[in-house]
């Protein structure tokens, strides 16, 4: 863990809740001159904290209009097979998260769609006939309350 000071903090509130701000207005935000500001940025780059930048797109608007989660149980947890169900479905673009979990449920993942048939079709086709797949339950997302990306960043959660 990096340990980060209280004008490190207010670098990555402002960045993540703006990830195209200038350096300029950075600096200006937190109290510094650009030169420092933009060596912290780096820092805090090349020390894996800010991992990358990106824009939050509207899925509605591009086509893709429903969001499934699937809880995928295998038949092996053994390593191997745990890593060829992840190699298998970083490949897939409608499966935007992956998460391994404890428990009966091996993998949580969060995927997108254009409509019911299409998914329906991804889940026969892609998600049901992945290798060492023993059963996947899925939840189709009605609404979606709050979607932040991110992590919280306050004085104390960041210390």
């Amino acid at each position: 863990m990096v340990h980060l000071d209280a004008i490190d903090r207010q670098l990555l509130a402002h960045l993540q809740a703006d990830g195209r701000i200038t350096n300029v207005e950075l600096a200006s935000r937190v109290g510094l001159t650009a030169p420092p500001c933009l060596r912290r940025v780096r820092t805090l780059e090349e020390a894996g904290v800010i991992r990358g930048y990106h824009a939050q797109l509207n899925a509605q608007q591009l086509g893709f209009g429903i969001t499934v989660f699937a809880m995928v149980s295998l038949k092996s947890q053994a390593e191997t097979a745990l890593r060829e169900f992840e190699d298998y479905v970083r490949a897939l673009p409608e499966v935007r998260e992956c998460h391994m979990l404890n428990g009966e449920i091996d993998f949580m993942l969060k995927v997108v769609s254009r409509d019911l048939q299409t998914f329906q079709e991804f889940l026969t086709g892609k998600l049901t006939a992945a290798p060492n797949v023993d059963s996947v339950k899925t939840s189709l997302t009605i609404r979606t309350s709050k979607n932040e990306p991110g992590v919280p960043l306050t004085d104390t959660q960041t210390r």
